[in-house]
Parts: C-alpha cells; sequence; structure tokens
C-alpha cells in the first residue's frame, strides 16, 4: 500500500485559535480528517505535526530513504532553517515528490516571510488556499502516482 506523508512544523499544532484571521478556523486534526476523506482506498496517510526541528529533519531523510511522497509546511522553518532545506534537497534527491504548502500567502504577509529556503528543494509550492492548499497538493501527488 502507497502512503503519503504530511509533515507540519511548528505551531501548527494550535490553528484553530492561532490567529484565526489569517490561518482559519480549522484545526490540524479538521486538515487531517480532511485528507483522510480525499484519499483513494489503496492510499494512506502519514499525518504529522512536530515544533522541533531535529524530528522534521529525521521525518524527512525517513521519506527519503522509504521513497514516501511529501507534503509539507515548514511554518516558520520556511524562511530561515537551511537545515530542513538540507533534508528536503535529500528528499528531492531521490525522485521522490515534495511538495511546499502555506495555509497563507507568506507574500501578502510580512516582508521576512517573503522569502523560501524550502520553495528550491520542493517539486512545486502551493500557498494561500487555507486547508485547499493541503488538497491541492494531495491531488497532484495522486496524479504524480498515477503515472508510475
Amino acid at each position: 500500500m502507497t502512503s503519503i506523508m504530511v509533515l507540519n512544523g511548528p505551531n501548527l499544532g494550535r490553528l484553530g485559535s492561532r490567529e484565526p484571521d489569517i490561518y482559519g478556523s480549522q484545526t490540524l486534526a479538521d486538515i487531517e480528517q480532511g485528507l483522510h476523506k480525499a484519499l483513494p482506498t489503496d492510499i494512506t496517510l502519514d499525518f504529522r505535526q512536530s515544533d522541533d526541528e531535529a524530528t522534521l529533519i529525521g521525518w524527512l531523510q525517513e521519506a527519503a530513504d522509504s521513497r514516501t511522497p511529501v507534503i509539507f509546511n515548514p511554518a516558520a522553518f520556511t524562511h530561515y532553517s537551511y537545515a530542513l532545506r538540507d533534508a528536503c534537497q535529500i528528499v528531492a534527491e531521490t525522485g521522490t515528490p515534495l511538495i511546499e504548502v502555506h495555509l497563507s500567502n507568506p507574500h501578502a504577509r510580512e516582508s521576512f516571510r517573503h522569502t523560501s529556503v524550502i520553495s528550491g528543494a520542493a517539486r512545486g509550492v502551493i500557498a494561500g488556499f487555507g486547508d485547499q492548499s493541503y488538497h491541492l497538493a494531495l491531488s497532484h501527488i495522486l496524479t504524480l502516482l498515477e503515472r508510475h
């Protein structure tokens, strides 16, 4: 059975109560539940969240080793974590898709959010569509899996 890993960075465990005017009222559990409903029966979802950079790096290395496609919301690490960027590059070098997602549009926010060090290692970036950013990434990965 094929699996897709969905990794979420710092503070995303606070969705639903954290800045709902920017991030919406859905919790991370709501997003996970919505993704599960959209999955074909032969695909599993491995949904994880950590505020810890080292944990996220370990999970990315795990995805690279197992060739597991990744949907990744690096949250604030997007803008400065070269260690996470390098781990994303390890995934990319295996030919495994990694899609960077964001609930909000970083380019419509503070200037320090305009730069992503992750994007250069990602197959694509989807931002600004709330929880639909995850669904769009899932749809793309499912299309890639159908082709192989």
